[in-house]
């Protein structure tokens, strides 16, 4: 495992928590966010959705971003949340985060996407009430897929939409130089949209980096690597530091 020189794309604070976790296990990365997260200024329909938060049988939060404004707007409007409310993240992190803050909340042992979650039972459960109203907190735009299976399923839903993902300018050529000058011999995205971050600042010398192992989160992110023509996709079925780390065991770092 130690033989792996990985490149982290996420979010600044994001990459600096992975990269900590790896460096317990004595793995080297190298961190060039290639997402930023800009939160949107509260609006007069957000603030109407937080209000009558106690309107939905169950909240959906997919990332730690949301997870964290959106308990901003809890604190600020529900000193006490509503009773018999249950929370659900996409992955074990963002689960921690709403866990650690008193909510009750479940999320997927295995596989951080919106499949995992809708075959959560604990999720089932949950709507399984008289006109059942979900509310899903996430970044601007995104999947639309759990809001539409949920749909055709008789669930109403909601967004409340709390930042926007912005992608950092670098120099031309920042990506390979630095992959060069670091040895680099893995990539790690932690979404579909940070793989095309990573592909546009690519540029010329995409076909060169695809060569290179690239660790996703999960089956959908592997597929659209793949189509952009990654030679080896490694899905480590969750976008955690422990995720990674099972993979990169089971995976070992390919010969100098």
């Amino acid at each position: 495992m130690t033989g792996w020189r990985l490149l982290l794309t996420r979010p600044a604070e994001e990459c600096e928590a992975l990269a900590a976790s790896l460096s317990e296990q004595q793995v080297f990365s190298f961190s060039l966010p290639l997402l930023a997260i800009e939160p949107i200024e509260e609006t007069p329909e957000q603030r109407g959705i937080i209000l009558e938060l106690d309107r939905y049988c169950a909240v959906v939060v997919v990332s730690k971003p949301a997870a964290r404004l959106g308990l901003e707007l809890l604190d600020r409007y529900w000193p006490q949340p509503p009773a018999n409310q249950r929370w659900f993240s996409v992955g074990a992190a963002t689960g921690a985060l709403l866990e650690a803050y008193g909510l009750p909340t479940a999320w997927p042992a295995e596989g951080d996407d919106s499949e995992a979650l809708l075959a959560l039972p604990q999720l089932v459960e949950a709507l399984s009430v008289p006109d059942p109203k979900l509310l899903i907190m996430r970044g601007e735009g995104g999947r639309e897929f759990l809001a539409e299976r949920l749909r055709g399923q008789g669930v109403a839903v909601d967004y409340l939409e709390l930042y926007r993902r912005c992608q950092p300018d670098y120099p031309a050529g920042t990506l390979a130089r630095r992959v060069e000058s670091e040895r680099l011999n893995g990539l790690v995205v932690s979404s579909g949209q940070g793989l095309e971050n990573l592909q546009r600042l690519a540029g010329d010398a995409w076909p060169e980096l695809a060569r290179l192992t690239l660790f996703v989160p999960s089956p959908r992110v592997a597929e659209q690597a793949a189509e952009a023509g990654v030679k080896n996709v490694v899905d480590c079925r969750g976008a955690s530091a422990a995720a990674l780390l099972a993979a990169l065991r089971q995976y070992p770092a390919p010969a100098h």
